[in-house]
C-alpha cells in the first residue's frame, strides 16, 4: 500500500508507492526519509561540472586543471597518473572503526586518498572541461560525449564546429541551440530536429531556411510562420540585421513573446509507454524521469539516463547496460547492484563507493580498480567481507551520522552534502535548484565566494562593437567585462574590479579566443555580452524544471484566452480543426513540467498533434 511520509529535509509530505516498496525490498534497503526532489538535490551536491581551478599534480608536479578547489583539501593527481599503476590505493585504507559513524570514516578516507584532477575520458586538447568523453579541441565544454571543435557547451553530444549549446546532439555549425537534434548551420533553436539554415525556431521538425517560427513540420522559406518565395525570404532575412547586437536583441525579445503564445505539448515524450517526465525517448514504464533515452525501463527518479538501464531508482548521469542502481551519480557501464555510488564504471555489488571501476563486492572504498571484497580500501577475504558488511550496516543504524541541521543519516541515505568536497554553488545543484548564499548556508550547505581575480578590464561591455563587421582582429584575448557584472564598491583602490551582479556563477569578465571570433564572422553574428557561465544559465532557463505537476489539457474546443493579471496582458489561441472532444473542453489529464502558473498554452498529445502534426 502507498505510504505518506514527511521529508526530514524540507518537511513536506511525499508518497512512497507500493511499487517503490517492492524495489526497496529487492535491494534490501530501507525506504527513503527524504522526498524525491530533496534526494535529487542532495546527489547533485557531489557533482561539480563547471568550476575549474589550476593546481599541481602531487605525484608528477605537472600543472593541471582540476574541479577540486584548494579549499577542498583534496589531494589531486593528474588524470592519467591517477588511472596508472604508479600509486597504490590500498596504502590509504583503514580498518573499520565501530566508534565512529561510517560517513565520518569515509570522509577521512576521501581527505587522504588522491583523486583525479578531472573526470574525463579519451579527450584531446580539451583540458578545459569536465565529465567529458572522446572530445577533440573542446573549450569550456562539460558533461559531453563525443565531438570536435566545440566551445561553451554542456551535454552537447556528437556535435561539431559549434558554440553555446545545451542538451543537443548530432549538430554542426550551430549557435545557441537547446534540446535539439540533427541541426546544421542554425542558431537560436529550441526543441527542434532535422533543421538547417534556420534561426529562432521552437518545436520545429524537418525545416530549412525558416525564421522566427514555431511548431512547423517539413517547411521551407517561412518567416513568423508565414510562407515566402525563396528570393523574398532572403531579402526579408537581411532586414532583421542579425549581425548587429542591438537588432539581434530585439529579435530575441520578440521571439520570446511569439514562443510564449504558441502551443506547447505537455511533455517531450516519444515512444515511451507508461512513462512520465520530460525529454524521454524510447523509454518504458519509467516514472518521473528526465532526459532519458535508449531503452530505459522500469525506473524512477532518474535524470540523464541512457542505454539499457533497467529497474533503477534515483540516479543522475547513469546507465549503459545497468540494472538495480539506486541513489548514484555518474555510474553505470555494464554493471549491477550499484547503491549510493559516485563515479563507478563497471562491476557489481558496489556500495557507498567513489571512483572504483570494474570492481565487485565493495563497501566504502575510493579509487580501487578491478578489486573485490574491500572495505574502506582494506582487502578482506570473501568470508571476512560477508561477515563484516552486515555489522557495518547495523552500526550505521545504531550510530548514524547527524549533520549540522540535525538530519540523520543511517544506512540507506546518500552521502551528506556537508561532507562533499564541493561547495553548493560549485555543483550542478546550483543549476537545477538555485540558491543565494544566504539560503544555501541556512539550509546547511557550504558556499564558495568568488576568488579575487587579478585582471584589468580592457574593454568595458558597453564599448564592444555593435556589428560583427566592425570587430577588429586585435580584440582576441582582451579582457571584456561581463554585462552581468558591476563595479566593486568595496575596493576604492581598484575601480576596475568587477563583482557579480547575478546568481549565475558569473566570472565578471571573459575573452574572445581566435577560433571563436572566426565562428562569429562565419555565422555573421555579433559578439556576446555575457561571460560563458552567464550564457549557460540563460540557456538553462529555456528548459523546464525537474519537477512534475498534475494538470488538465487547456484545449477549450474552439478559442482559448490566457490572461496574466500581474502583467495585465492576454493572448488567445484558436484551434484550426475540430478535435475529438468537439466544442467541449478536452478531458485529458497528464503530468507535466509546466507549472500551473505558467502562461504557455499546454495541450495534451492528442490535441497538440491535431493542431501541429
Amino acid at each position: 500500500m502507498p505510504e505518506t511520509k514527511q521529508c526530514q529535509n524540507c518537511h513536506n509530505s511525499f508518497v512512497i508507492d507500493a511499487e517503490d516498496f517492492n524495489f526497496y525490498d529487492k535491494i534490501q534497503a530501507p525506504a527513503p526519509t527524504w522526498c524525491p526532489e530533496c534526494r535529487c538535490q542532495r546527489r547533485m551536491t557531489w557533482r561539480n561540472e563547471r568550476s575549474l581551478y589550476k593546481t599541481k599534480c602531487v605525484l608528477t608536479s605537472k600543472e593541471v586543471i582540476t574541479c577540486f578547489s584548494p579549499d577542498s583539501h583534496i589531494v589531486v593527481y593528474d588524470r592519467d597518473a591517477w588511472w596508472s599503476d604508479k600509486w597504490d590505493p590500498f596504502l590509504y585504507g583503514a580498518e573499520y572503526d565501530f566508534n565512529k559513524p561510517f560517513f565520518i570514516q569515509f570522509r577521512e578516507l576521501l581527505g587522504r586518498i588522491p583523486m583525479p584532477s578531472l573526470f574525463n575520458s579519451r579527450c584531446t586538447n580539451s583540458e578545459y572541461g569536465n565529465h567529458n568523453g572522446e572530445l577533440k579541441n573542446a573549450y569550456l565544454v562539460f558533461a559531453t560525449w563525443q565531438g570536435e571543435n566545440i566551445m561553451y557547451g554542456a551535454k552537447a553530444h556528437s556535435c561539431k564546429d559549434s558554440l553555446d549549446i545545451l542538451a543537443s546532439q548530432n549538430s554542426e555549425l550551430c549557435y545557441e541551440i537547446v534540446n535539439s537534434i540533427k541541426l546544421y548551420h542554425s542558431a537560436f533553436l529550441e526543441n527542434c530536429e532535422n533543421c538547417t539554415d534556420s534561426y529562432f525556431l521552437y518545436e520545429c521538425r524537418g525545416c530549412n531556411n525558416c525564421f522566427g517560427c514555431t511548431n512547423l513540420r517539413n517547411k521551407s522559406y517561412y518567416i513568423l510562420n508565414q510562407s515566402y518565395g525563396k528570393e523574398e525570404y532572403f531579402e526579408k532575412i537581411k532586414e532583421f540585421g542579425l549581425e548587429s547586437y542591438k537588432q539581434l536583441s530585439e529579435v530575441k525579445q520578440r521571439f520570446i513573446e511569439i514562443k510564449t503564445k504558441s502551443l506547447h505539448k505537455f511533455a517531450r515524450i516519444y515512444n515511451s509507454p507508461n512513462s512520465t517526465g520530460d525529454n524521454l525517448a524510447n523509454v518504458s514504464n519509467s516514472k518521473q524521469c528526465f532526459d532519458a533515452n535508449k531503452d530505459v525501463r522500469d525506473s524512477k527518479f532518474c535524470i540523464n539516463a541512457t542505454q539499457s538501464m533497467n529497474d533503477s531508482y534515483d540516479g543522475y548521469g547513469v546507465g549503459a547496460k545497468v540494472d538495480l542502481l539506486y541513489e548514484s551519480v555518474d555510474t553505470g557501464v555494464s554493471g549491477s547492484r550499484f547503491y549510493f555510488d559516485i563515479f563507478i564504471w563497471g562491476g557489481s555489488d558496489v556500495i557507498y563507493c567513489y571512483g572504483c571501476h570494474g570492481s565487485h563486492n565493495m563497501f566504502g572504498c575510493i579509487g580501487l580498480h578491478n578489486k573485490s571484497y574491500c572495505i574502506l580500501n582494506k582487502q578482506y577475504s570473501k568470508e571476512e567481507y560477508e561477515e563484516l558488511v552486515p555489522k557495518i550496516i547495523k552500526h550505521m543504524n545504531d550510530m548514524p551520522y547527524v549533520d549540522k541541521k540535525g538530519r540523520i543519516y543511517k544506512y540507506g541515505e546518500f552521502f551528506p552534502p556537508e561532507l562533499s568536497p564541493f561547495s553548493y554553488n560549485e555543483t550542478i545543484a546550483q543549476e537545477y535548484f538555485p540558491l543565494t548564499k544566504e539560503q544555501a548556508i541556512e539550509q546547511g550547505y557550504s558556499w564558495k565566494d568568488p576568488e579575487e581575480r587579478n585582471y584589468k578590464i580592457q574593454i568595458p561591455n558597453d564599448q564592444l562593437p555593435d556589428n560583427i563587421r566592425d570587430v577588429e582582429d586585435d580584440i582576441v584575448n582582451k579582457v571584456i567585462g561581463c554585462a552581468h557584472a558591476q563595479l566593486s564598491t568595496s575596493q576604492v583602490d581598484n575601480p576596475d574590479r568587477l563583482e557579480p551582479a547575478c546568481n549565475e556563477q558569473c566570472t565578471t569578465a571573459f575573452k574572445i579566443i581566435p577560433d571563436e571570433l572566426q565562428f562569429y564572422r562565419k555565422m555573421n553574428l555579433p559578439l556576446p555580452r555575457l561571460c560563458s557561465n552567464c550564457r549557460h544559465y540563460q540557456r538553462l532557463k529555456q528548459r523546464n524544471p525537474l519537477k512534475l505537476w498534475h494538470r488538465k489539457c487547456m484545449c477549450a474546443g474552439k478559442k482559448l484566452e490566457i490572461r496574466n493579471e500581474k502583467l495585465e496582458t492576454s493572448h488567445q489561441y484558436q484551434n484550426t480543426i475540430k478535435h475529438f472532444h468537439g466544442d467541449n473542453s478536452c478531458p485529458n489529464e497528464f503530468e507535466t513540467s509546466y507549472s500551473p502558473n505558467r502562461q504557455e498554452i499546454i495541450y495534451c498529445e492528442q490535441c497538440y498533434n491535431a493542431e501541429v502534426v
